[in-house]
Protein backbone atom coordinates (compact mmCIF):
# COMPACT_ATOMS: atom_id res chain seq x y z
CA UNK A 1 0.00 0.00 0.00
CA UNK A 2 1.73 3.08 -1.15
CA UNK A 3 2.16 5.48 1.89
CA UNK A 4 3.83 8.73 2.17
CA UNK A 5 7.01 9.11 3.92
CA UNK A 6 8.54 5.86 3.64
CA UNK A 7 11.83 6.50 2.85
CA UNK A 8 11.75 8.56 6.78
CA UNK A 9 9.83 5.33 8.09
CA UNK A 10 12.85 3.32 6.78
CA UNK A 11 15.43 5.60 8.61
CA UNK A 12 13.72 5.75 11.45
CA UNK A 13 12.92 1.98 11.84
CA UNK A 14 16.79 1.56 11.61
CA UNK A 15 17.52 4.15 14.15
CA UNK A 16 14.79 1.71 16.22
CA UNK A 17 16.09 -1.16 16.07
CA UNK A 18 19.66 -0.07 16.94
CA UNK A 19 17.72 0.77 20.17
CA UNK A 20 15.96 -2.08 20.53
CA UNK A 21 19.49 -4.29 20.05
CA UNK A 22 21.30 -2.54 22.58
CA UNK A 23 18.60 -2.43 25.61
CA UNK A 24 15.71 -5.55 24.76
CA UNK A 25 16.22 -9.24 25.94
CA UNK A 26 15.58 -11.51 23.50
CA UNK A 27 14.69 -15.15 24.09
CA UNK A 28 17.26 -17.67 22.57
CA UNK A 29 13.89 -18.55 20.13
CA UNK A 30 14.22 -19.43 16.56
CA UNK A 31 11.47 -16.48 14.86
CA UNK A 32 10.46 -18.41 12.10
CA UNK A 33 7.00 -19.36 10.91
CA UNK A 34 5.94 -23.78 11.24
CA UNK A 35 7.62 -23.27 7.80
CA UNK A 36 10.79 -22.23 8.73
CA UNK A 37 10.23 -18.53 6.94
CA UNK A 38 12.06 -16.33 9.00
CA UNK A 39 9.93 -13.16 10.46
CA UNK A 40 11.30 -9.93 10.94
CA UNK A 41 11.11 -8.30 14.87
CA UNK A 42 8.56 -5.23 13.44
CA UNK A 43 6.87 -4.51 10.17
CA UNK A 44 5.72 -0.95 9.24
CA UNK A 45 4.74 0.82 6.08
CA UNK A 46 7.62 0.35 4.50
CA UNK A 47 7.21 -2.97 4.08
CA UNK A 48 4.27 -2.80 1.94
CA UNK A 49 5.00 0.45 0.16
CA UNK A 50 4.89 -1.04 -3.40
CA UNK A 51 1.58 -2.47 -2.74
CA UNK A 52 -1.22 -1.18 -4.56
CA UNK A 53 -4.19 -1.34 -2.80
CA UNK A 54 -6.83 -1.05 -5.89
CA UNK A 55 -4.26 -3.14 -7.95
CA UNK A 56 -3.10 -5.76 -5.22
CA UNK A 57 -5.58 -5.96 -3.06
CA UNK A 58 -8.94 -4.45 -4.13
CA UNK A 59 -12.62 -5.06 -2.58
CA UNK A 60 -14.12 -8.32 -1.69
CA UNK A 61 -15.58 -9.91 -4.15
CA UNK A 62 -14.29 -8.01 -6.70
CA UNK A 63 -10.70 -8.79 -8.35
CA UNK A 64 -8.03 -10.17 -7.32
CA UNK A 65 -10.39 -11.35 -4.59
CA UNK A 66 -7.47 -11.05 -2.21
CA UNK A 67 -9.78 -9.78 0.75
CA UNK A 68 -12.47 -12.78 -0.53
CA UNK A 69 -14.96 -13.74 -2.87
CA UNK A 70 -17.97 -12.54 -1.97
CA UNK A 71 -18.98 -8.59 -1.50
CA UNK A 72 -20.42 -9.31 2.13
CA UNK A 73 -18.91 -12.98 3.04
CA UNK A 74 -19.76 -13.84 6.60
CA UNK A 75 -22.78 -11.17 6.79
CA UNK A 76 -24.51 -13.07 3.55
CA UNK A 77 -24.00 -16.09 5.08
CA UNK A 78 -21.82 -18.46 7.12
CA UNK A 79 -19.36 -20.79 5.93
CA UNK A 80 -20.58 -24.45 5.58
CA UNK A 81 -20.32 -26.48 8.73
CA UNK A 82 -19.16 -29.76 8.21
CA UNK A 83 -17.60 -32.69 9.88
CA UNK A 84 -15.43 -35.30 7.73
CA UNK A 85 -17.40 -38.46 8.78
CA UNK A 86 -17.61 -42.19 8.40
CA UNK A 87 -16.77 -45.58 9.85
CA UNK A 88 -17.68 -49.31 10.07
CA UNK A 89 -21.15 -49.73 7.86
CA UNK A 90 -23.04 -48.04 5.73
CA UNK A 91 -25.79 -48.42 8.47
CA UNK A 92 -23.23 -47.19 10.94
CA UNK A 93 -22.56 -44.08 9.28
CA UNK A 94 -26.17 -42.98 8.23
CA UNK A 95 -26.67 -42.59 12.56
CA UNK A 96 -23.89 -40.63 12.47
CA UNK A 97 -25.06 -38.48 9.79
CA UNK A 98 -28.62 -37.92 11.38
CA UNK A 99 -26.85 -37.32 14.29
CA UNK A 100 -24.59 -34.24 12.86
CA UNK A 101 -27.51 -33.01 10.99
CA UNK A 102 -29.71 -32.98 14.36
CA UNK A 103 -26.84 -31.00 16.09
CA UNK A 104 -26.81 -27.95 13.30
CA UNK A 105 -24.53 -29.49 11.09
CA UNK A 106 -25.47 -28.12 7.66
CA UNK A 107 -23.22 -30.19 5.36
CA UNK A 108 -22.48 -34.15 5.12
CA UNK A 109 -18.39 -34.74 4.64
CA UNK A 110 -18.24 -38.70 3.68
CA UNK A 111 -14.96 -40.45 5.15
CA UNK A 112 -14.30 -43.68 3.06
CA UNK A 113 -12.29 -46.69 4.22
CA UNK A 114 -9.19 -47.47 2.92
CA UNK A 115 -10.65 -50.54 0.57
CA UNK A 116 -13.04 -48.03 -1.29
CA UNK A 117 -9.89 -45.25 -1.32
CA UNK A 118 -8.23 -47.95 -3.43
CA UNK A 119 -11.24 -48.96 -5.69
CA UNK A 120 -11.25 -52.48 -3.92
CA UNK A 121 -14.50 -54.52 -2.59
CA UNK A 122 -15.01 -55.31 1.12
CA UNK A 123 -14.37 -59.22 0.14
CA UNK A 124 -11.09 -58.34 -1.55
CA UNK A 125 -8.45 -59.92 -0.11
CA UNK A 126 -6.38 -57.09 -0.10
CA UNK A 127 -9.03 -55.63 1.66
CA UNK A 128 -8.81 -58.12 5.30
CA UNK A 129 -8.57 -55.94 8.45
CA UNK A 130 -9.35 -52.34 6.79
CA UNK A 131 -12.85 -52.86 6.17
CA UNK A 132 -14.96 -50.07 7.68
CA UNK A 133 -12.09 -48.98 9.92
CA UNK A 134 -10.64 -45.54 8.66
CA UNK A 135 -13.93 -44.60 7.10
CA UNK A 136 -17.22 -46.03 5.58
CA UNK A 137 -17.42 -49.55 3.88
CA UNK A 138 -19.08 -48.71 0.26
CA UNK A 139 -18.58 -51.49 -2.26
CA UNK A 140 -22.08 -50.87 -4.62
CA UNK A 141 -25.06 -49.24 -5.34
CA UNK A 142 -26.49 -51.02 -2.31
CA UNK A 143 -24.25 -49.31 0.18
CA UNK A 144 -24.79 -46.07 -1.08
CA UNK A 145 -28.66 -46.57 -0.66
CA UNK A 146 -28.25 -47.69 2.94
CA UNK A 147 -25.69 -44.62 3.58
CA UNK A 148 -28.05 -41.41 2.34
CA UNK A 149 -31.25 -43.59 3.92
CA UNK A 150 -33.24 -40.67 5.09
CA UNK A 151 -31.32 -37.71 3.68
CA UNK A 152 -32.77 -36.03 0.92
CA UNK A 153 -29.73 -35.32 -1.26
CA UNK A 154 -31.42 -32.57 -3.24
CA UNK A 155 -31.43 -30.62 0.34
CA UNK A 156 -28.02 -31.03 1.33
CA UNK A 157 -24.47 -30.38 0.56
CA UNK A 158 -22.33 -33.58 -0.11
CA UNK A 159 -18.77 -33.31 0.39
CA UNK A 160 -16.82 -37.02 -0.71
CA UNK A 161 -13.07 -37.29 -0.06
CA UNK A 162 -12.01 -39.96 -2.34
CA UNK A 163 -9.88 -39.87 -5.87
CA UNK A 164 -8.82 -42.90 -7.62
CA UNK A 165 -12.21 -44.23 -7.99
CA UNK A 166 -13.83 -40.69 -7.00
CA UNK A 167 -15.78 -41.29 -10.96
CA UNK A 168 -17.71 -44.71 -9.40
CA UNK A 169 -18.36 -42.76 -6.34
CA UNK A 170 -20.18 -40.30 -8.02
CA UNK A 171 -22.37 -42.88 -10.05
CA UNK A 172 -23.11 -44.65 -6.92
CA UNK A 173 -24.69 -40.83 -5.20
CA UNK A 174 -26.09 -39.65 -8.88
CA UNK A 175 -27.95 -43.33 -8.93
CA UNK A 176 -28.92 -42.88 -5.63
CA UNK A 177 -30.48 -39.32 -6.17
CA UNK A 178 -32.27 -40.73 -9.11
CA UNK A 179 -34.07 -43.29 -6.71
CA UNK A 180 -35.13 -40.26 -4.81
CA UNK A 181 -36.46 -38.27 -7.60
CA UNK A 182 -33.72 -35.79 -7.54
CA UNK A 183 -33.10 -33.78 -10.81
CA UNK A 184 -28.75 -34.17 -11.24
CA UNK A 185 -29.20 -30.44 -11.70
CA UNK A 186 -30.88 -30.11 -8.40
CA UNK A 187 -27.82 -31.95 -6.47
CA UNK A 188 -25.11 -29.92 -4.68
CA UNK A 189 -21.59 -30.93 -3.41
CA UNK A 190 -18.28 -31.83 -3.83
CA UNK A 191 -16.22 -34.66 -4.87
CA UNK A 192 -12.52 -34.56 -4.53
CA UNK A 193 -11.24 -36.18 -7.45
CA UNK A 194 -7.70 -35.02 -6.95
CA UNK A 195 -5.36 -37.65 -8.80
CA UNK A 196 -2.19 -35.44 -9.09
CA UNK A 197 -2.08 -34.55 -5.09
CA UNK A 198 -2.30 -38.66 -4.50
CA UNK A 199 0.83 -39.03 -6.94
CA UNK A 200 2.58 -36.16 -4.95
CA UNK A 201 1.53 -37.36 -1.56
CA UNK A 202 -1.07 -39.36 -0.30
CA UNK A 203 -0.23 -42.17 -2.87
CA UNK A 204 -3.90 -43.97 -3.41
CA UNK A 205 -3.90 -44.23 -6.75
CA UNK A 206 -4.91 -46.93 -9.15
CA UNK A 207 -4.18 -46.07 -13.02
CA UNK A 208 -0.77 -43.73 -14.40
CA UNK A 209 -1.26 -40.35 -14.56
CA UNK A 210 -2.32 -39.76 -18.02
CA UNK A 211 -5.85 -42.12 -18.12
CA UNK A 212 -6.49 -40.86 -14.62
CA UNK A 213 -6.28 -37.40 -16.33
CA UNK A 214 -8.48 -38.32 -18.89
CA UNK A 215 -11.20 -39.85 -16.25
CA UNK A 216 -10.95 -36.69 -14.09
CA UNK A 217 -11.10 -34.66 -17.23
CA UNK A 218 -14.55 -37.05 -18.10
CA UNK A 219 -15.49 -35.56 -14.83
CA UNK A 220 -15.74 -32.56 -14.93
CA UNK A 221 -17.18 -32.65 -18.66
CA UNK A 222 -19.70 -34.73 -17.61
CA UNK A 223 -20.53 -31.90 -14.18
CA UNK A 224 -20.80 -29.51 -16.46
CA UNK A 225 -23.41 -30.32 -18.64
CA UNK A 226 -25.29 -32.02 -16.13
CA UNK A 227 -24.74 -31.03 -12.24
CA UNK A 228 -23.93 -27.67 -12.95
CA UNK A 229 -24.30 -27.30 -8.87
CA UNK A 230 -21.71 -29.80 -8.69
CA UNK A 231 -18.09 -29.54 -7.91
CA UNK A 232 -16.51 -32.64 -9.63
CA UNK A 233 -13.01 -31.44 -8.61
CA UNK A 234 -11.53 -30.27 -5.20
CA UNK A 235 -7.76 -29.76 -5.45
CA UNK A 236 -6.16 -31.01 -2.61
CA UNK A 237 -3.62 -28.91 -0.36
CA UNK A 238 -4.48 -30.98 2.52
CA UNK A 239 -2.44 -34.35 2.24
CA UNK A 240 0.31 -32.18 0.60
CA UNK A 241 0.33 -30.48 3.83
CA UNK A 242 0.06 -33.44 5.87
CA UNK A 243 2.74 -34.54 4.04
CA UNK A 244 4.71 -32.62 5.98
CA UNK A 245 4.92 -29.92 3.05
CA UNK A 246 5.67 -26.02 4.02
CA UNK A 247 2.85 -23.71 3.81
CA UNK A 248 4.58 -22.05 0.33
CA UNK A 249 5.16 -25.68 -0.97
CA UNK A 250 1.12 -26.48 0.11
CA UNK A 251 0.28 -23.15 -2.10
CA UNK A 252 2.27 -23.81 -4.93
CA UNK A 253 1.92 -27.12 -5.55
CA UNK A 254 -2.10 -27.39 -4.81
CA UNK A 255 -3.10 -24.07 -7.49
CA UNK A 256 -0.03 -26.27 -10.23
CA UNK A 257 -2.02 -29.48 -9.77
CA UNK A 258 -5.50 -26.89 -10.39
CA UNK A 259 -3.78 -25.63 -13.37
CA UNK A 260 -2.81 -28.69 -15.10
CA UNK A 261 -6.71 -29.97 -14.80
CA UNK A 262 -7.19 -26.53 -16.67
CA UNK A 263 -4.83 -27.07 -19.11
CA UNK A 264 -6.30 -30.60 -19.03
CA UNK A 265 -10.00 -29.91 -20.52
CA UNK A 266 -9.09 -26.78 -22.44
CA UNK A 267 -6.82 -29.52 -24.28
CA UNK A 268 -10.23 -31.34 -25.35
CA UNK A 269 -11.98 -28.29 -26.54
CA UNK A 270 -13.73 -26.99 -23.43
CA UNK A 271 -14.35 -23.49 -23.06
CA UNK A 272 -12.48 -22.17 -19.79
CA UNK A 273 -15.79 -20.35 -18.36
CA UNK A 274 -17.96 -23.80 -18.63
CA UNK A 275 -16.31 -25.97 -16.22
CA UNK A 276 -13.92 -23.37 -14.13
CA UNK A 277 -16.24 -21.87 -11.81
CA UNK A 278 -16.78 -25.54 -10.66
CA UNK A 279 -13.52 -26.30 -9.75
CA UNK A 280 -12.54 -25.59 -5.79
CA UNK A 281 -9.95 -25.82 -3.17
CA UNK A 282 -9.11 -27.58 -0.40
CA UNK A 283 -6.39 -26.03 1.93
CA UNK A 284 -4.86 -27.46 5.49
CA UNK A 285 -5.12 -25.32 8.56
CA UNK A 286 -2.14 -25.34 10.40
CA UNK A 287 -1.20 -23.86 13.06
CA UNK A 288 1.10 -21.06 12.53
CA UNK A 289 -1.89 -18.25 12.63
CA UNK A 290 -0.67 -15.70 10.46
CA UNK A 291 0.74 -17.65 7.68
CA UNK A 292 -2.40 -20.07 7.28
CA UNK A 293 -4.20 -16.57 6.86
CA UNK A 294 -1.64 -15.32 4.37
CA UNK A 295 -1.95 -18.16 2.23
CA UNK A 296 -5.40 -18.17 1.90
CA UNK A 297 -5.59 -14.86 0.99
CA UNK A 298 -2.41 -15.31 -1.71
CA UNK A 299 -4.06 -18.33 -3.08
CA UNK A 300 -7.00 -16.35 -4.28
CA UNK A 301 -5.00 -13.88 -6.07
CA UNK A 302 -2.78 -15.94 -7.73
CA UNK A 303 -5.70 -18.00 -8.93
CA UNK A 304 -7.84 -14.92 -10.00
CA UNK A 305 -4.73 -13.31 -11.97
CA UNK A 306 -3.85 -16.94 -13.92
CA UNK A 307 -7.52 -17.59 -14.73
CA UNK A 308 -7.67 -14.44 -16.18
CA UNK A 309 -4.40 -13.59 -18.07
CA UNK A 310 -3.03 -16.61 -18.46
CA UNK A 311 -6.05 -18.97 -19.82
CA UNK A 312 -8.55 -15.71 -21.09
CA UNK A 313 -12.03 -16.70 -18.75
CA UNK A 314 -14.24 -13.89 -18.85
CA UNK A 315 -16.67 -15.01 -16.45
CA UNK A 316 -15.75 -13.51 -13.14
CA UNK A 317 -17.02 -16.51 -11.41
CA UNK A 318 -13.55 -18.50 -13.26
CA UNK A 319 -11.23 -16.20 -11.31
CA UNK A 320 -13.07 -16.97 -7.72
CA UNK A 321 -11.02 -19.71 -5.60
CA UNK A 322 -13.40 -21.34 -3.68
CA UNK A 323 -12.32 -23.40 -0.55
CA UNK A 324 -12.86 -26.09 1.96
CA UNK A 325 -10.56 -25.76 5.04
CA UNK A 326 -9.46 -28.99 7.57
CA UNK A 327 -7.88 -28.14 10.73
CA UNK A 328 -4.39 -29.62 10.70
CA UNK A 329 -4.22 -33.36 11.54
CA UNK A 330 -1.07 -33.35 11.36
CA UNK A 331 -0.57 -31.41 14.45
CA UNK A 332 -3.08 -33.69 16.90
CA UNK A 333 -1.22 -35.47 19.77
CA UNK A 334 -1.56 -38.59 21.56
CA UNK A 335 -0.04 -37.27 24.71
CA UNK A 336 -3.22 -34.55 26.00
CA UNK A 337 -5.05 -35.12 23.53
CA UNK A 338 -7.73 -32.62 25.25
CA UNK A 339 -4.86 -30.01 24.17
CA UNK A 340 -6.07 -30.73 20.41
CA UNK A 341 -9.29 -28.93 21.35
CA UNK A 342 -7.18 -25.55 21.48
CA UNK A 343 -5.03 -26.67 19.15
CA UNK A 344 -7.94 -26.87 16.25
CA UNK A 345 -9.86 -24.12 17.64
CA UNK A 346 -6.94 -21.72 16.65
CA UNK A 347 -6.73 -23.10 13.07
CA UNK A 348 -10.50 -23.18 12.79
CA UNK A 349 -10.54 -19.19 13.55
CA UNK A 350 -7.53 -18.88 11.02
CA UNK A 351 -9.48 -20.41 8.11
CA UNK A 352 -12.37 -18.22 9.01
CA UNK A 353 -9.98 -15.41 8.93
CA UNK A 354 -8.87 -16.42 5.67
CA UNK A 355 -12.16 -16.64 3.82
CA UNK A 356 -13.03 -20.22 4.03
CA UNK A 357 -16.07 -21.06 2.29
CA UNK A 358 -16.13 -24.50 4.06
CA UNK A 359 -14.65 -25.25 7.15
CA UNK A 360 -13.99 -29.20 9.20
CA UNK A 361 -12.65 -29.07 12.65
CA UNK A 362 -10.73 -32.00 13.93
CA UNK A 363 -11.91 -33.89 16.76
CA UNK A 364 -9.24 -34.35 19.78
CA UNK A 365 -9.25 -37.85 19.79
CA UNK A 366 -8.61 -38.66 15.88
CA UNK A 367 -4.74 -39.52 16.75
CA UNK A 368 -6.35 -42.79 18.81
CA UNK A 369 -9.20 -43.28 16.96
CA UNK A 370 -12.02 -41.98 14.82
CA UNK A 371 -13.55 -39.91 16.56
CA UNK A 372 -16.43 -40.37 18.87
CA UNK A 373 -20.12 -38.45 19.45
CA UNK A 374 -18.16 -36.08 22.74
CA UNK A 375 -15.61 -35.42 20.07
CA UNK A 376 -17.35 -34.37 16.77
CA UNK A 377 -19.69 -32.47 19.28
CA UNK A 378 -17.42 -30.22 20.63
CA UNK A 379 -15.24 -30.18 17.49
CA UNK A 380 -19.01 -29.16 15.51
CA UNK A 381 -19.40 -26.44 19.23
CA UNK A 382 -15.72 -25.14 17.96
CA UNK A 383 -16.86 -23.52 14.76
CA UNK A 384 -20.36 -22.72 16.13
CA UNK A 385 -18.63 -20.36 18.91
CA UNK A 386 -16.34 -18.52 16.61
CA UNK A 387 -19.32 -18.24 14.32
CA UNK A 388 -21.31 -16.84 17.08
CA UNK A 389 -19.37 -15.66 19.82
CA UNK A 390 -16.22 -14.10 18.73
CA UNK A 391 -17.29 -11.28 16.35
CA UNK A 392 -15.09 -12.20 14.35
CA UNK A 393 -17.54 -12.32 11.21
CA UNK A 394 -19.10 -9.13 11.52
CA UNK A 395 -16.84 -7.57 9.12
CA UNK A 396 -14.78 -8.79 6.07
CA UNK A 397 -11.08 -9.69 6.05
CA UNK A 398 -10.32 -8.18 9.39
CA UNK A 399 -6.44 -8.14 9.51
CA UNK A 400 -6.32 -7.12 5.98
CA UNK A 401 -4.10 -3.88 5.96
CA UNK A 402 -1.81 -5.17 8.81
CA UNK A 403 1.66 -4.63 7.99
CA UNK A 404 2.27 -8.06 8.24
CA UNK A 405 -0.05 -9.74 7.06
CA UNK A 406 0.17 -7.68 3.83
CA UNK A 407 3.85 -8.57 3.46
CA UNK A 408 3.93 -11.86 4.09
CA UNK A 409 1.08 -12.64 1.54
CA UNK A 410 2.93 -10.84 -0.77
CA UNK A 411 5.85 -12.99 -0.06
CA UNK A 412 3.86 -16.16 -0.48
CA UNK A 413 2.50 -15.49 -3.82
CA UNK A 414 6.08 -14.41 -4.49
CA UNK A 415 7.30 -17.97 -3.65
CA UNK A 416 4.85 -19.41 -5.28
CA UNK A 417 5.29 -18.04 -8.77
CA UNK A 418 8.79 -19.05 -7.99
CA UNK A 419 7.79 -22.68 -7.85
CA UNK A 420 5.48 -22.67 -10.77
CA UNK A 421 8.87 -21.41 -12.58
CA UNK A 422 10.69 -24.76 -11.08
CA UNK A 423 7.46 -27.20 -12.22
CA UNK A 424 7.50 -25.41 -16.26
CA UNK A 425 11.36 -25.89 -16.41
CA UNK A 426 10.38 -30.14 -16.10
CA UNK A 427 7.56 -29.72 -18.49
CA UNK A 428 4.97 -29.48 -16.16
CA UNK A 429 3.20 -31.57 -13.22
CA UNK A 430 3.19 -34.79 -14.69
CA UNK A 431 6.81 -34.70 -16.00
CA UNK A 432 7.37 -33.45 -12.27
CA UNK A 433 5.85 -35.95 -10.52
CA UNK A 434 7.45 -38.55 -12.65
CA UNK A 435 11.18 -36.76 -11.49
CA UNK A 436 10.24 -36.82 -8.03
CA UNK A 437 10.47 -33.23 -7.86
CA UNK A 438 7.69 -32.90 -5.16
CA UNK A 439 7.98 -35.79 -3.26
CA UNK A 440 11.67 -34.45 -2.55
CA UNK A 441 10.93 -31.24 -2.00
CA UNK A 442 8.16 -32.27 0.86
CA UNK A 443 10.30 -34.94 2.03
CA UNK A 444 13.37 -32.45 2.39
CA UNK A 445 11.16 -29.80 4.56
CA UNK A 446 9.95 -32.45 6.43
CA UNK A 447 12.70 -34.08 7.37
CA UNK A 448 14.00 -30.01 8.19
CA UNK A 449 10.83 -29.57 10.17
CA UNK A 450 11.54 -32.64 12.35
CA UNK A 451 14.97 -31.23 13.28
CA UNK A 452 13.94 -28.39 14.62
CA UNK A 453 11.69 -30.84 17.19
CA UNK A 454 14.48 -32.40 18.03
CA UNK A 455 16.65 -29.61 18.74
CA UNK A 456 13.44 -27.85 20.57
CA UNK A 457 13.75 -24.82 18.37
CA UNK A 458 10.64 -25.65 17.81
CA UNK A 459 7.84 -26.61 20.38
CA UNK A 460 4.53 -28.63 20.93
CA UNK A 461 3.34 -28.61 24.01
CA UNK A 462 2.98 -32.06 25.91
CA UNK A 463 5.49 -33.68 23.49
CA UNK A 464 9.18 -31.94 23.19
CA UNK A 465 8.03 -29.69 26.46
CA UNK A 466 5.79 -29.64 29.42
CA UNK A 467 5.53 -33.69 28.87
CA UNK A 468 3.49 -35.32 31.92
CA UNK A 469 3.38 -39.36 32.75
CA UNK A 470 0.65 -40.30 31.36
CA UNK A 471 -1.75 -42.85 31.61
CA UNK A 472 -4.06 -44.25 28.99
CA UNK A 473 -6.32 -41.46 27.90
CA UNK A 474 -9.49 -40.65 29.71
CA UNK A 475 -11.62 -39.80 26.99
CA UNK A 476 -13.96 -42.26 25.04
CA UNK A 477 -12.66 -44.35 22.22
CA UNK A 478 -14.70 -45.77 19.69
CA UNK A 479 -13.66 -48.83 18.41
CA UNK A 480 -14.60 -51.00 14.60
CA UNK A 481 -16.31 -54.25 15.92
CA UNK A 482 -14.95 -57.10 13.81
CA UNK A 483 -18.55 -58.28 12.66
CA UNK A 484 -18.64 -54.99 10.01
CA UNK A 485 -16.34 -56.50 7.83
CA UNK A 486 -18.22 -60.02 8.49
CA UNK A 487 -21.77 -58.04 7.44
CA UNK A 488 -20.35 -56.54 4.70
CA UNK A 489 -18.88 -59.15 2.93
CA UNK A 490 -21.97 -61.09 3.54
CA UNK A 491 -24.07 -58.28 1.56
CA UNK A 492 -21.40 -58.52 -1.24
CA UNK A 493 -22.39 -62.31 -1.47
CA UNK A 494 -25.78 -61.94 -1.36
CA UNK A 495 -25.40 -58.88 -3.98
CA UNK A 496 -23.77 -60.80 -6.70
CA UNK A 497 -26.32 -63.88 -6.21
CA UNK A 498 -29.48 -61.50 -6.71
CA UNK A 499 -28.44 -59.52 -9.16
CA UNK A 500 -28.81 -59.65 -13.21
CA UNK A 501 -24.98 -61.36 -14.11
CA UNK A 502 -26.16 -60.25 -18.00
CA UNK A 503 -26.59 -56.92 -17.28
CA UNK A 504 -23.10 -57.04 -15.25
CA UNK A 505 -21.17 -58.70 -18.11
CA UNK A 506 -22.67 -56.09 -20.73
CA UNK A 507 -21.96 -52.75 -18.54
CA UNK A 508 -18.80 -54.18 -18.15
CA UNK A 509 -17.95 -54.56 -21.34
CA UNK A 510 -19.45 -51.16 -22.86
CA UNK A 511 -17.42 -49.72 -19.84
CA UNK A 512 -14.00 -51.14 -21.50
CA UNK A 513 -15.17 -50.07 -24.83
CA UNK A 514 -15.73 -46.25 -23.84
CA UNK A 515 -12.28 -46.58 -22.28
CA UNK A 516 -10.78 -47.79 -25.25
CA UNK A 517 -12.35 -45.30 -27.53
CA UNK A 518 -12.07 -42.20 -25.76
CA UNK A 519 -15.99 -41.90 -25.27
CA UNK A 520 -16.58 -40.32 -21.85
CA UNK A 521 -16.68 -42.41 -19.25
CA UNK A 522 -19.62 -41.70 -16.53
CA UNK A 523 -22.73 -42.54 -18.58
CA UNK A 524 -21.14 -45.99 -18.51
CA UNK A 525 -19.94 -45.59 -15.30
CA UNK A 526 -24.24 -45.05 -14.42
CA UNK A 527 -25.05 -47.93 -16.32
CA UNK A 528 -22.51 -50.42 -14.43
CA UNK A 529 -23.85 -49.13 -10.79
CA UNK A 530 -27.45 -49.43 -11.59
CA UNK A 531 -26.49 -53.12 -12.64
CA UNK A 532 -24.92 -53.34 -8.99
CA UNK A 533 -21.56 -53.69 -10.48
CA UNK A 534 -19.38 -53.59 -7.25
CA UNK A 535 -16.45 -50.76 -6.92
CA UNK A 536 -13.85 -53.46 -7.48
CA UNK A 537 -15.28 -54.84 -10.55
CA UNK A 538 -15.40 -51.31 -11.85
CA UNK A 539 -11.88 -50.04 -11.13
CA UNK A 540 -10.60 -53.71 -12.08
CA UNK A 541 -12.35 -53.66 -15.20
CA UNK A 542 -10.48 -50.50 -16.28
CA UNK A 543 -6.87 -51.92 -15.04
CA UNK A 544 -6.88 -54.06 -18.29
CA UNK A 545 -7.16 -50.63 -20.55
CA UNK A 546 -5.36 -48.17 -18.30
CA UNK A 547 -3.30 -50.56 -16.60
CA UNK A 548 -1.27 -49.89 -13.21
CA UNK A 549 0.64 -47.59 -11.80
CA UNK A 550 3.81 -48.00 -10.40
CA UNK A 551 6.18 -45.59 -8.57
CA UNK A 552 9.61 -45.04 -9.33
CA UNK A 553 11.91 -44.77 -6.65
CA UNK A 554 13.45 -40.85 -6.25
CA UNK A 555 15.47 -40.88 -3.22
Amino acid sequence: MTTNGTDNIREEKRIWQTKAARSSRQLQTKFTTVSGEPIDLLYTPDDIAHINYLNDLGFPGEFPYARGIHHNMYRGKLWTMRQFAGFGSPEDTNERYHYLLQHGQTGLSVAFDLPALMGRDADEPLSEGEVGICGVSVSSLADMEILFKGISLKDISTSMTINAPAAMLLAFYVAVAEQQGAARSELRGTIQTDILKEYIAQKEWIYPPQPSMRIVADMIEFCANEMPQWNPVSVSGYHIREAGSTAAQELAFTLADGFAYVEECLKRGMDVDDFAPRLSFFFNSHLDFFEEICKFRAARKIWAKRMRNKYGAKNPKSWTLRFHTQTAGCTLTAQQPENNIVRTAFQALAGVLGGTQSLHTNSMDETLALPSEKAVKIALRTQQIIAYETGVTNTIDPLGGSYFVEALTDKMEKEAEAYFEKIDALGGVIPAIEAGFFQREIAEAAYRYQLELDAKEKIIVGVNEFAEEEAEPDIPILVISPEVEIKQRKRLGELRQSRNSSAVEETLAALNQAAADGTNLMPKLLDCTRAYVTLGEMCSSLTKVFGVHEEIAVF
